[in-house]
């Protein structure tokens, strides 16, 4: 059967994307590729009404933005996260013991240990390197299988099988010598000299090719589903909108799975001091900038947990999402999810309207559940905000699972809220 030409698209981001540098960078080489204008915070904008430009921070975290041609009635923005739970090297980060050399590493966000075992992993990321008294910025990402983490033999029954500690079990295996040096090895082998290198920000990257499946090839599986699906069906709606009379923006952060609170993050000022800008284009007073940001809406996309027939317990007894049933409204009491009736009702309008599925999520009662960007992005920029994401498994494993119909929700329903009128709501 021949693959969705959109899941194989996706497929290649992800391999193109090991971590979240990667992906930021991919996704601007799309930008640029559909016309859009690389700007930089550290240099002045000149913008032109109608134009499409984008800006990244830290090179990992990127928003792009649609102008109208005159001053927007509103914002409509979508975010997600390019970052996934993984592992970071360590400085310094090479052990020996017993004829073998690991990597020193400590856990980046809330991986599933265990699914990190016995696995094909590599390094990717960036290296600062001197040169002549200055620092250039370099992505990482050999294309060979460098690292494995080996699991214990199931005669010793170890207790921390099903929990390995990171500091004892988790750090990879990189060669069969003792090498105290094999750091610096493993730059040489990425083309560095190491007495060049002065800063590193090395992750584990799992390399499980990614992957369609099932008797009628309905599932996809992949590493980093969570979040850069989102990431991708994200930007394919966001390039088929144009913008009318509204601003249109695109964005992506880093270090959600750690909680958001980095100068890239959804909690930082990243957004906040865009729109600064933006407003300072359309030379916005007070009174207007504040009468804009009350008409906008924000689209927080972020993957949703389907509901798994081996643990139906943990599952809503009602609102219980499905693979290949649609996108998924995501809502808590607690406001972790921000989606409220004033942003659920054209939510459900816009899937009605232009026959998209629809599925809602809530936890169980008893559950805790997580969190995710709207609420945190809220905190520097108050919008009206709904949260969404696609149905998938194992979320926060090293591979996991969504269904090859969803994306296709997805990227029809962020199209739609870009460009399709948006009900108001008087408060």
């Amino acid at each position: 059967m021949e693959i969705n030409p959109l899941n194989q698209s996706l497929m290649d981001f992800l391999r193109r994307s090991p971590g979240c540098f990667h992906a930021v960078e991919n996704l601007g080489n799309q930008l640029e590729a559909h016309g859009f204008q690389r700007l930089r915070e550290t240099e002045t904008w000149t913008l032109e009404p109608g134009g499409n430009y984008f800006v990244t921070r830290n090179g990992s975290s990127i928003i792009a933005f649609r102008l109208p041609e005159g001053e927007p009635c509103r914002l409509r923005l979508t975010a997600a996260h390019s970052d996934s739970p993984t592992f970071k090297l360590k400085p310094g980060p090479a052990l020996t013991d017993g004829g073998l050399t690991r990597l020193n590493v400590e856990q980046y966000g809330g991986a599933i240990r265990q699914s990190w075992l016995d696995r094909p992993l590599s390094i990717a990321g960036r290296v600062l390197v001197e040169e002549a008294g200055t620092l250039r910025q370099v992505l990482v990402a050999p294309d060979r299988d460098l690292l494995l983490i080996p699991s214990l033999a199931i005669h010793f029954t170890a207790p921390e099988q099903e929990a390995p500690s990171v500091q004892n079990q988790l750090l990879p295996v990189l060669t069969a010598e003792g090498n105290p040096a094999a750091l610096d090895d493993l730059l040489r082998l990425c083309g560095f000299d190491p007495e060049t290198v002065v800063g590193m920000d090395l992750y584990l990257t799992c390399r499980e090719a990614p992957r369609i499946w099932g008797l009628k090839e309905e599932f996809l599986s992949a590493p980093r589903l969570d979040d850069l699906a989102c990431c991708y069906g994200a930007l394919k709606g966001f390039l088929e909108a144009e913008a009318k009379q509204d601003a249109l923006l695109y964005c992506v952060f880093d270090n959600e799975e750690v909680g958001s609170a980095s100068r890239q993050g959804a909690a930082s000022t990243f957004l906040r001091d865009t729109l600064d800008r933006l407003f300072a284009h359309w030379n916005a007073a007070p009174e207007q900038r504040h009468a804009i940001l009350a008409r906008s809406v924000l689209v927080s996309a972020d993957n949703a947990h389907a509901f798994h027939p081996g643990y139906p317990s943990v599952a809503d007894p009602v609102n219980r999402p499905h693979i290949n049933g649609g996108i998924v409204l995501k809502h808590q009491a607690a406001q972790k999810y921000t989606t409220d009736a004033v942003t659920a009702a054209p939510c459900r309008m816009l899937c009605k309207r232009h026959d998209i599925p629809l599925q809602e999520y809530t936890n169980h009662s008893d559950q805790r559940g997580g969190s995710t960007l709207g609420n945190l992005s809220n905190a520097q920029v108050s919008l009206r905000a709904m949260d969404i994401g696609l149905p998938q498994l194992a979320m926060h494993s090293a591979y996991e699972t969504m269904g090859t119909a969803d994306l296709v929700s997805l990227v029809r329903f962020v199209w739609m809220f870009y460009i399709d009128q948006l009900p108001e709501v008087q408060e």
